[in-house]
């Protein structure tokens, strides 16, 4: 199949229409009716041609017109979909560490580009671990809790949205620095279940060296009423104008809920990178004292050309030219 042209005529759907359409290496055969055929956004166009085969497609929700954030509902099926999805692009990341194919390719190369491929797949066939290398049952296990969760409704955002605590006030709401916060001690394995995942865990350090203060401050919010639920304030990886409010809600033992104002923040199927960063940080990192570095700590390193220095101010008295003799 393929190389095929890389313009807006063969975008991911059209390509899958033709391929169909082609039965190519008779792809045909291999789909059976009640089959579920998972595909990211890119291939949109290509659900009716799928369902006009009889078989079941799960995409990504979008988001609608005038909608900032996926209902519960919306982002737990979504994280369904992407957590099967994962090993597709791990895939594709794993041939991409071999140079020649992290860059765009000179078009003498065409006529190779299928025999490299094959050669660099067998490769890593005969010779890397498998992508999934965990434990089967341990992984039905797994399935079967996150179905589960994806029926269930976030209790904590239909709390924050009914009593309006998504209205930061002084006379709700206590700022403290996070040393002072009473939460549970959990452990990686602990916050792995929560998370469902280890992406979000991998950011976590990025996002709260962001979130700390110029004194090393973790700053959140305790509610005045209710001590075992806090709320704080992240910034956004993708743009440096926006951030999200987060809360989180818990008891002695463990966290009970999550919700945050991202997009994907309403979901109980995991959660988003926001959430699992405070979470990281108040029932892990801060009890181990695991360093993390601070977000400013690279500039000082680099000079910004908009600081400019003050003018030099002369005093033409002192020049020799206009000195009389």
């Amino acid at each position: 199949m393929g190389p095929y042209l890389a313009d807006s005529k063969n975008n991911d759907a059209n390509i899958l229409k033709h391929i169909i359409a082609s039965d190519n290496e008779q792809i045909k055969s291999w789909l059976q009716k009640a089959d579920v055929v998972i595909v990211d956004r890119g291939f949109r166009d290509s659900i009716d041609l799928l369902e006009e085969l009889r078989i079941q497609t799960e995409m990504p929700s979008f988001l609608k017109k005038g909608q900032s954030q996926f209902t519960t509902e919306e982002s737990n099926t979504s994280r369904l979909i992407t957590k099967i999805h994962w090993v597709v692009e791990s895939a594709n990341g794993r041939i991409k560490t071999w140079v020649f194919f992290n860059h765009v390719m000179p078009n003498s190369q065409i006529p190779y580009i299928g025999e490299y491929l094959r050669i660099v797949c067998s490769i890593c066939n005969k010779y890397f671990k498998p992508l999934s290398s965990g434990d089967p049952q341990e992984d039905q296990l797994l399935g079967c809790k996150m179905i589960y969760l994806s029926k269930q409704n976030n209790l904590l955002k239909e709390k924050i949205e009914s009593e309006n605590l998504h209205r930061i006030r002084s006379s709700s709401w206590c700022k403290i620095d996070a040393a002072s916060v009473d939460f549970p001690s959990i452990t990686e394995e602990d916050l792995r279940n929560l998370t469902l995942g280890v992406y979000q865990i991998k950011l976590a350090k990025s996002y709260v060296a962001e979130h700390v203060t110029e004194n090393n401050d973790f700053e959140v919010l305790v509610h005045k009423q209710e001590n075992n639920l806090i709320c704080a304030k992240m910034q956004s990886r993708h743009a440096s104008a926006r951030a999200y409010l987060l809360w989180i809600q818990y008891d002695e033992v463990t966290v009970l809920g999550w919700f945050c104002k991202c997009r994907a923040g309403a979901r109980i199927v995991g959660m988003c990178a926001h959430v699992s960063a405070v979470i990281w940080y108040l029932g892990y990192a801060r009890c181990l004292n695991i360093p993390y570095c601070s977000g400013d700590e690279w500039t000082k390193y680099l000079t910004d050309a908009r600081n400019m220095p003050d003018p030099e101010i002369i005093d033409e008295s002192d020049d020799s030219d206009c000195i009389e003799e």
